[in-house]
């Protein structure tokens, strides 16, 4: 993009926005620090001698187990559906993607209501076998919650695998088999090597989103940080225990950050160029039907089976379950997303054309801190949020006091503006990406050619740039509605009282072990997230 002149940077008013977003972001993460330093007797004692070394070792293992399945099953399919030419290929190429769609507590409980020893699959096996199957494992073990988030969270590596190995095709193996390596030899040597940044940008996410995880552990009643932050909080009614353990998790989910880019900034990478038409690996014989048998079991397991069993346990409830309750649950859910969408896409459309009128150093690291949201667990975000929340209701409930002599209550804690603000903090960088995507492909000539028609500021930004970046801000608002429809933690722990969304009855069944009253709002929010990910791959086709 060409260096913009001089006036179009002369206003400093936009300087500011970026600034002002990044220390909106860091309050919470600020607030959960210095709070946790606060005193709280016996309680974290408790936590530290009773709970936390089971928090610490649960959090390792099922970090470790989902890094390490989402690796295997999204670099295997990736590769194969990139590289290999098999039957039902072009099907599963896209389909693969669909397991995004369900938020992984969803899964969980399917899969408890399945698998568990009292669902369909244990009692037909123990009515067929006549014993008490003491060799099927414990679903709700860890075991089970990993399998669930490594079906959850395998799309993430596959996406960002295939498109590094796409980029590859056949000429890597050839490449290899020319410096006297087998095709086996060469993947491992020449083609996975090549596309470690973009696996390791899959799992990176995948990492994220097992950390910040609460629903499905919950499901699973397996202890991590995320439930412990919930228990301490609502269960021992001690803000400052819950804020200590969320600070550990932040230590954690940072050193997790600089680790990786510290790995990845070591590497460079040449780009393969590849023609427009791939030439495959043609697969013929049990080698090609193995390759679509491995693909229909992992769609089979990740999407095709939850969502069949929602809709049979949907049916079987609808008549008696559904009432007027599930439209103020939709109608909830819906206003929320909306307005968070909404919000947050119109402060990542501010941020992004500030940064390019001021495209300096300090901009773009303020940039990169306003979108560290998406790293925070929703649970550390709701915390974060809550404690200044509190405290600027309380500052304004002495200042009505002392001015007035009236009693104000509670003016912020409790309403929709503080759930919004951790919506936006927590999803801004899901917005700014496609945005920022869609304004580097406006030339600075544009920009120079609507000035000297004395265009300039809020004008361009209205009227010149906005008509462009429709497709961009379309996407980032679709992806920011979605995820808040799914999000759990944060609209458990901050809502009003009494407004309960899709996601909050979801939980709320699950915890009573209610799995078909539970499938009717979890249909909606499939549905729901449907439509990102044929957005998505009519993208990636592109």
């Amino acid at each position: 993009m060409r260096r913009l002149t001089p006036a179009h940077r002369a206003s400093g008013g936009w300087r500011l926005v970026p600034f002002l977003v990044a220390a909106l972001v860091l309050i919470p993460v600020g607030a959960v620090i210095s709070s946790s330093f606060a005193a709280t007797g016996d309680i974290w004692r408790h936590l530290v001698e009773t709970t936390l070394p089971g928090l610490l070792v649960n959090t390792f293992w099922l970090a470790l187990g989902v890094a390490f399945g989402t690796a295997l099953l999204g670099v295997s399919l990736a590769w194969f559906t990139a590289v290999c030419e098999f039957p039902g290929r072009k099907f599963f190429s896209w389909a693969l993607l669909l397991p995004l769609a369900i938020p992984a507590y969803v899964t969980a409980f399917v899969a408890l209501g399945l698998f568990d020893y009292t669902g369909p699959v244990q009692t037909a096996l123990r009515s067929w076998l006549g014993t008490d199957l003491p060799w099927f494992p414990n679903v709700r073990g860890r075991l089970g919650v990993t399998i669930v988030m490594i079906l959850a969270f395998y799309p993430y590596v596959y996406l960002l695998a295939r498109n590094a190995f796409l980029t590859q095709g056949k000429r890597s193996l050839e490449a290899a088999q020319s410096l006297g390596f087998n095709r086996t030899q060469g993947f491992f040597k020449l083609a996975l090597p090549m596309a470690r940044p973009w696996i390791a940008g899959g799992m990176m996410l995948a990492l994220m989103e097992t950390l910040a995880d609460f629903g499905t552990v919950a499901i699973f009643n397996y202890d991590t940080f995320t439930t412990a932050i919930y228990k301490a909080w609502f269960g021992m009614f001690s803000l400052s225990a819950a804020s200590q353990l969320a600070s550990l998790l932040i230590i954690i989910v940072f050193a997790i950050i600089v680790v990786e880019q510290r790995f990845r900034s070591r590497m460079r990478y040449a780009e393969m160029k590849q023609s427009a038409r791939v030439d495959r690996i043609a697969l013929s014989g049990w080698r090609a039907w193995s390759l679509a048998g491995f693909a229909s079991a992992t769609l089979f397991f990740a999407f095709l089976l939850p969502v069949a069993q929602l809709g049979i346990w949907a049916a079987s409830v609808f008549a008696q379950d559904f009432d007027r309750r599930y439209l103020e649950f939709l109608g909830h859910s819906l206003l929320l997303s909306t307005f968070a969408a909404l919000l947050t896409c119109s402060v990542a459309l501010l941020v992004v054309y500030a940064a390019r009128r001021h495209p300096d150093a300090a901009t773009r690291a303020a940039v990169r801190i306003a979108t560290i949201g998406y790293a925070l667990p929703g649970a550390v975000l709701a915390v974060g949020i809550f404690i200044p929340v509190a405290w600027l209701d309380n500052w304004l409930s002495e200042t009505a006091m002392q001015l007035f002599h009236m009693e104000t209550g509670l003016l912020i804690q409790g309403t929709l503006a503080t759930m919004l603000i951790a919506y936006m903090t927590r999803f801004l960088a899901v917005s700014h990406s496609p945005i920022d995507s869609a304004m580097q492909r406006i030339t600075g000539s544009i920009d120079e050619a609507a000035m000297g028609l004395g265009v300039s500021g809020w004008t361009m930004l209205r009227r010149v740039h906005l008509p462009i970046l429709k497709g961009g801000i379309f996407t980032a608002a679709t992806l920011v509605f979605v995820d808040v429809m799914k999000e759990m933690p944060i609209t458990l722990m901050t809502r009003p009282f009494g407004w309960d969304t899709l996601a909050v009855r979801i939980f709320e069944m699950t915890s009573e072990g209610a799995w078909e009253q539970a499938a009717l709002p979890a249909v909606a929010l499939v549905l729901a997230g449907l439509l990102p990910i044929i957005l998505l791959v009519r993208q990636t086709e592109r």
